[in-house]
């Protein structure tokens, strides 16, 4: 496919009339700038209009012995190649009831991107893959709207469309900013990162491995736990491990971080940083910005603060805590909130590292003449300025709305504690948890991997008891681990080390150290069965992974 050969259609809402153009109006002029391998298209509006639509289309068959990459919307959205064989699908079974919808179609896009047969699509940037030949389409701006691409097997179209909902446009305003490479898989990407405008500040820090507290102990975690395990950590990997990250549950309420809960943390946050930099250790600390719980103070005290819908009803931000409801960034109030929480948190409490999570909020309701990608844009940039020169570790972010802002980024959905799928996987939205999509999210998200961010493919498990017992045969913990190590530069591990027997304290020291083989590709044969090769002095590997039966195999390849 050619740049030059996109056809262009806008469509703008002008004093109630809708209005088509393609080549331009006396209203709306359209520039179409055309150089090698990448393709501009300004708009200028002579005064506001309501943009309704912007694609660029071109005719595309699917072909048999192709994959196209369907990058999913934010981190936990499952993210994987396609095939014409295979459905990309949407909201499932119960999610579509009204009453349940609300909560599962929050964190995703499915109120403004197209799911049905032979339609698949990805946010941000896709590739068309045959064999060992790339072909690549990124977007290099984001800040206006989300680019989102579509490869229609049933109509043989590919389009790229702005999700220019809510979007006001009034001056001059890059509408798309595309670029196309073919090659080989690293040999693309690597011109598509070059070639990104927004960079993250290097902050010298290649990896972080360590601990974070949440897949043993939840919302459950105490001060007493993260000492324990904090010794823990350090007496089985010392130096080796960088980082010990406290999760969820020293809030009173989530929305209300700096009203510390007395009774698990009597002492407050500091002492439990100090203790974390005794070790020589990075203290992490999580953080939803733009969450509330229902019953949280900032709930009751501040109603004002809530993003409401066009009734006037507080938006619902997804399914965690039973619901919760979004603080609008939008409201100098709200941030000036947020704002007071980052600067506590590390002028008082002295955290170096901020997981942030459930960010996908700040953009649920395109408003105030902006689109969800302008919306996130925005909220990052403020979040990237509360965070200063300590670490973001994003999560629940839409993906491209990462780029430039987070020092690392989750890649996946949450791990499960069972390896096998619960039951509510096939029933719910592409962002369920699930181990087995957090390992696919893993593999082909693996080119972000030291490109734009450290990845974060979530943690691994080598426990068999705890506070949460996990589910895993020792192969499938294997599993698990392995992916992670090979394509992650956030290993973290979720149990208390301080329990480990002989053979677990080796398998974690395994985990934490670097993967050094080169990965020469990924792919799958199946629908749950992942291939691996990688080279290393010339000697080539070849890694399977099994995800339903949950079995690892590793042969030389000759």
């Amino acid at each position: 496919m050619r740049l030059e050969d996109f056809s262009l259609r806008i469509t703008y809402e002008l004093d109630g009339n809708e209005v088509v153009v393609d080549g331009g109006d006396k209203v709306v002029s359209v520039s179409r700038i055309l150089d090698g391998d990448r393709l501009v298209v300004n708009i200028n509006a002579a005064k506001k209009v309501r943009l309704l639509s912007a694609r660029l289309v071109q005719t595309r068959t699917f072909e048999h012995d192709e994959r196209f990459f369907g990058g999913g919307y934010q981190s936990w959205t499952l993210t994987k190649e396609y095939s014409p064989r295979d459905t990309q699908t949407g909201l499932r079974n119960v999610a579509r009831l009204p009453v349940v919808r609300a909560f599962a179609a929050a964190s995703g896009d499915y109120d403004f991107t197209r799911y049905g047969k032979g339609l698949y699509h990805s946010h941000g940037y896709t590739y068309i893959r045959r064999g060992d030949r790339t072909e690549l389409f990124g977007s290099l701006d984001e800040s206006f709207a989300f680019t989102v691409f579509y490869l229609d097997a049933e109509e043989k179209i590919f389009a790229v469309v702005k999700d220019v909902e809510g979007a006001d446009a009034e001056g001059e305003v890059k509408l798309f900013d595309i670029v196309r490479y073919e090659g080989g898989y690293d040999e693309v990407f690597d011109k598509y990162f070059a070639a990104y405008p927004l960079k993250v500040k290097k902050r010298g820090v290649d990896r972080l491995v360590g601990y974070t507290s949440w897949y043993n102990y939840y919302q459950n975690v105490t001060e007493k736990i993260v000492m324990r395990d904090l010794e823990g950590l350090h007496r089985v990997a010392g130096d080796t491990a960088n980082i010990f990250q406290i999760d969820d549950g020293y809030e009173s309420e989530v929305g209300d971080w700096l009203l510390v809960d007395k009774v698990k943390f009597p002492n407050g946050m500091k002492p439990c940083a100090d203790a974390i930099h005794s070790k020589g250790y990075l203290a992490g600390i999580w953080v939803a910005p733009f969450a509330a719980q229902f019953k949280a103070a900032v709930v009751k005290e501040h109603p004002e603060w809530l993003l409401r819908d066009k009734k006037g009803k507080p938006v619902l931000g997804g399914f965690a805590w039973n619901g919760f409801y979004v603080l609008d960034h939008e409201k100098a109030e709200v941030r000036k909130y947020i704002k007071s929480v980052f600067d506590t948190a590390i002028d008082e409490w002295g955290f170096d590292m901020f997981k942030l999570d459930f960010l996908y909020a700040a953009c649920i309701v395109p408003r105030n003449g902006k689109s969800r990608g302008r919306l996130m844009h925005e909220a990052m940039t403020f979040l990237r300025e509360c965070v200063r020169d300590k670490l973001l570790l994003g999560c629940g972010v839409p993906m491209t709305s990462s780029f430039g802002f987070a020092d690392a980024c989750r890649t996946g959905c949450d791990a499960e504690l069972s390896f096998k799928d619960k039951f509510y996987v096939k029933c719910t939205n592409s962002e369920i948890i699930s181990t087995k999509r957090s390992i696919l999210d893993t593999v082909f998200r693996r080119h972000l991997n030291g490109r734009m961010f450290l990845s974060d493919p979530d943690v691994f498990f080598l426990r068999d008891g705890g506070m949460k017992p996990v589910s895993y045969t020792p192969e499938e913990k294997e599993i698990l681990m392995r992916v992670n190590n090979m394509f992650g530069s956030v290993l973290f591990v979720s149990d208390d080390p301080g329990e480990y027997d002989a053979e677990q304290k080796k398998m974690l020291m395994r985990a934490f150290a670097p993967f050094d083989e080169k990965v020469t590709a990924a792919y799958l044969t199946g629908s749950e069965h992942i291939i691996v090769t990688t080279v290393k002095d010339g000697a080539e590997k070849e890694y399977s992974f099994d995800l339903a039966e949950g079995k690892f195999a590793v042969r030389e390849r000759k």
